[in-house]
């Protein structure tokens, strides 16, 4: 007998089988060593077995048994396993007798499975002949395996029911009930089934975005197979989905991959057309497996989907099939391709409505029709980057599993109330060990509050345990009505008519009372409910700000607030520019409130004016008070944008580049970030090429980056400011600060003459951030001294300026043409600084207060 003449499996199970010998003290490798290892999971033989109704774990004991009969050497100098027993011998001889009968080139373990029987007296024949495995049938099973053809590779094991090892019958998924159903789609799925019915170039190929339901459109062949709905020639067919990714894992030597696939298609080729193939991802066949001197899965398909041997269906991105399959033409030019388009909102809603029993039978929630409604249209809105239905069933899947993990979670009430239980223990514990009246009493009055809350605490606790009670009762009652459903559907398919007529007349709507009993007994409690097992628009809401950052769910009345007085807020910061601070707070308002055009950005803003009149401070103020940060806004100073060449570092650098694979700065920012402030800092320095990008940015929302990615901008405000003009209106502003309608003019005319009509026409606002007066400057000074007496009284020191002292301060500080900057940088030098020495040198100390005056032109320092 020789060893190279045996299968790779048998190899690997024999080399195991002597370890086991050798672990086991045992002199030969015997029959139950060699069996002990052929029954362990992932062995081909185990399956063999168990597809033939062996019970593993009875035979198992068995082969324990016989191998605690063999006897143990002790001794040096003992080769253990070395040789193989004569049983196990003679067993092999017999085996390859039978493999030559069957014409076969290697041995193999089903041959050896074949060849026990010769083995009268073996205990393990012997058993398996009691539990009805016997010769015959094990014969029979080899020849139906087989399919009429011999061993002729040592990897042949691994070659058959190869589809079941590498595939997924999904009509046999459709009749076991473990499918979704698939809705719509009926064209897409009419198409498949014309194709799939004509005599050449009956392969559909299914191109179209991720997540617009490829892959659903062959469910639902699979389910239309099911219910006969389909023309005669395709009813009895089975569908089978092929993993290629299992195709070629483990494939370790070269030619395994092809041997692997050849099996596959053999299969497929033997059934005569009862097999039609779906191959998911169908790009990954272009050089799948390909090693220098190989063919790949594509060419080896070639020849059977020519000779129409092959049904098979693929289904692709567009990207995969222009970068991948389209390079083939001989393959191409065999499938015929069937678009996929993304589904509307009012299709993706009713999508959605067929998987709603689904969603609720598993996550064991409510899910309401506005939640689905909401779903559609906010992913629509809010999600860009993602397709339709793919991302709505998302939404709700997530807004699904954050109620169900709310209602297994110990509730915010309950949750508080167990915390102040043991504090009040804790404390308990430590007042035993006291022993002065005080302590005495504190404890008697502590007793009496732990009584009462553990009272609460254990009320509370009955009350939620009640409450999960009943809505798991809701659950179990809509699964039992789920598989009621399944198991009609099944009885019809199987034309039992009885079964069904059971289960449409009685099963069912029996169930369906018990759950709308059940539901409106919850419904007609209107206490306030510990378990909130409702997923409803708001949650949905909730997800999409969870997952965007925008802010969609409904406005809590503290947020009302908030942006009812977001211009009084503003005015705060940024003195003396009242047009300016409106006009962003009323587009923020708008976009809140819903009202904004969804085509186009939150709000798109120019700012002229001098430097240092709150431009870019106006753009923070918003950031803070919108986000809690300054810095959470996309700030972009466009003097680094002069030169032509730059203008690729917004939406990023050009194939072929360096750079390309990092996305552009504005882009890439937005992207991660939809709901935020872009901010373009001294737009006219950039250069004029610039402005051709902003164009689709102000009009409709979105800007594409160089990979072709197209990002939203529909949820940013955008300002660009901007100095032109400045002198203009230095020059031709009042005393009072108010700019004439000439002097305004004057500005725009300048504005026109820098910028295109075309970029000026689609800004909402052009802004005029009017010079500082002198009753500005005074109010700016204010605002810097507050903030330092606010630095100073965390020192304990108080910090006052006469009237006289902010008038001296305006009057030497005030330079209407530079704008607040230098009223900071006075300030600094002839009040922060002194202030800085004092304290140092202990001329001021805490729980002091500072007055400022003016005597001799001059700033003085008093305490008191």
């Amino acid at each position: 007998m020789q060893i190279e003449k045996m299968t790779t499996t048998l190899q690997e199970a024999l080399a195991e089988a002597q370890k086991i010998a050798q672990v086991r003290q045992h002199q030969s490798i015997e029959i139950a060593h060699l069996w002990k290892v052929l029954i362990q999971p992932g062995q081909f033989a185990r399956d063999f077995y168990q597809e033939l109704g062996l019970d593993l774990a009875a035979f198992e004991t068995i082969i324990d048994q016989e191998l605690d009969k063999i006897s143990v050497i002790t001794g040096s100098n003992i080769a253990y396993g070395q040789n193989l027993s004569q049983n196990l011998f003679n067993l092999f001889s017999q085996s390859e007798q039978i493999a030559t009968g069957f014409k076969d080139e290697f041995l193999s373990t089903e041959t050896v499975l074949l060849g026990l029987y010769a083995q009268q007296h073996n205990p393990l024949a012997q058993y398996l002949k009691s539990q009805d495995i016997t010769e015959k049938m094990v014969k029979e099973k080899i020849v139906s395996m087989r399919g009429g053809s011999s061993v002729t590779s040592q990897n042949q094991e691994a070659q058959y029911d190869a589809l079941k090892k590498y595939g997924e019958d999904l009509v046999a998924k459709v009749r076991t009930g473990k499918m979704d159903p698939v809705i719509g789609r009926d064209e897409e799925v009419r198409d498949v089934v014309r194709i799939l019915s004509r005599k050449t170039k009956n392969n559909p190929i299914l191109i179209g975005e991720p997540g617009v339901g490829k892959t659903a459109i062959i469910e639902g062949l699979a389910q239309r197979i099911v219910k006969k709905d389909v023309p005669t020639n395709l009813q009895d067919k089975t569908i089978f989905s092929l993993d290629m990714g299992a195709l070629i894992a483990g494939a370790k030597f070269r030619g395994e991959f092809e041997e692997r696939l050849k099996s596959v298609l053999n299969e497929v080729k033997k059934s005569d057309g009862k097999i039609i193939l779906f191959i998911d991802e169908i790009h990954t066949i272009v050089g799948a497996g390909k090693t220098e001197g190989s063919m790949d899965a594509g060419n080896l398909l070639k020849p059977m989907l020519a000779r129409g041997e092959l049904h098979l269906i693929g289904a692709t991105t567009l990207d995969e099939y222009r970068q991948n399959f389209e390079k083939d033409k001989a393959l191409e030019r065999r499938f015929q391709k069937v678009l996929v388009q993304e589904p509307t909102v009012e299709d993706t809603i009713s999508i959605l409505r067929g998987l709603k029993d689904r969603f609720e039978v598993h996550h064991g929630v409510k899910i309401h029709d506005n939640a689905l409604i909401a779903a559609a249209t906010l992913s629509n809105r809010y999600i860009t980057d993602r397709f339709l239905p793919d991302k709505a069933i998302d939404l709700v899947d997530e807004a699904s599993a954050t109620i169900r993990v709310e209602m297994n979670s110990s509730p915010t009430e309950l949750d508080q109330i167990t915390r102040k239980l043991m504090q009040l223990e804790i404390e308990e514990e430590a007042l035993k060990k006291e022993t002065d009246d005080g302590s005495k009493k504190r404890l008697l009055l502590l007793q009496e509050d732990l009584a009462n809350t553990r009272e609460k605490a254990n009320s509370l606790k009955m009350r939620w345990e009640t409450e999960k009670e009943a809505v798991e009762g809701i659950h179990v009652k809509r699964a039992e009505l789920e598989q009621a459903r399944i198991d009609l559907e099944t009885a019809e398919n199987d034309y039992n008519l009885e079964q069904a007529a059971i289960l449409r007349h009685g099963t069912i709507p029996k169930l369906e009372k018990e759950v709308v009993a059940l539901e409106t007994a919850q419904a007609a409690d209107t206490s306030n409910h510990l378990v909130q097992e409702s997923v409803t628009a708001q949650e949905i809401a909730e997800v999409i700000g969870r997952l965007t950052g925008i802010p969609v769910t409904k406005l809590v009345e503290g947020e009302k607030e908030k942006l009812l007085h977001l211009a009084d807020t503003l005015h705060q910061r940024v003195v003396g520019q009242d047009e300016a601070v409106d006009a962003v707070a009323d587009a923020i308002i708008r976009s809140r409130a819903g009202l904004q055009d969804p085509n186009q950005p939150l709000g798109s803003f120019l700012f002229l004016g001098p430097t240092g009149v709150g431009k870019t401070e106006l753009a923070k103020s918003l950031a803070e008070e919108l986000f809690d940060s300054e810095s959470h806004m996309v700030r972009i100073d466009m003097s680094e944008y002069m030169e032509k060449h730059s203008i690729s570092r917004l939406v990023g650098a050009p194939p072929g580049y360096m750079g390309y694979d990092e996305g552009g700065q504005l882009t890439e920012a937005v992207r991660r970030n939809p709901y935020t402030i872009v901010l373009l800092d001294e737009i006219e320095k950039a250069h004029p090429d610039v402005f051709n990008i902003l164009l689709q940015v102000l009009d409709d929302g979105r800007l594409t980056d160089s990979k072709g990615v197209v990002v939203d901008f529909k949820n940013t405000v955008l300002i660009m400011t901007s100095n032109i003009g400045s002198r203009t209106m230095l020059d031709g502003i009042t005393d009072d600060g108010v700019l004439e309608n000439t002097t305004k003019e004057a500005v725009l005319d300048e504005l026109r003459q820098h910028f295109k009509p075309e970029f000026l026409n689609r800004i909402d606002d052009t802004i005029l951030f009017t010079p500082l007066t002198l009753a500005v400057v005074k109010q700016i000074i204010d605002k810097i001294v507050h903030q330092l007496s606010d630095r100073l009284a965390q020192q304990d020191i108080k910090l006052e300026l006469t009237q006289d002292a902010i008038d001296w301060i305006a009057k030497n500080a005030y330079e209407p043409e530079y704008g607040a900057r230098p009223i900071k940088r006075f300030m600094t030098k002839y009040l922060e600084t002194p202030l800085a020495k004092a304290l140092v040198g202990g001329q001021v100390v805490p729980n002091t207060v500072v007055l400022v005056g003016v005597k001799d032109d001059m700033l003085i320092f008093d305490t008191k």
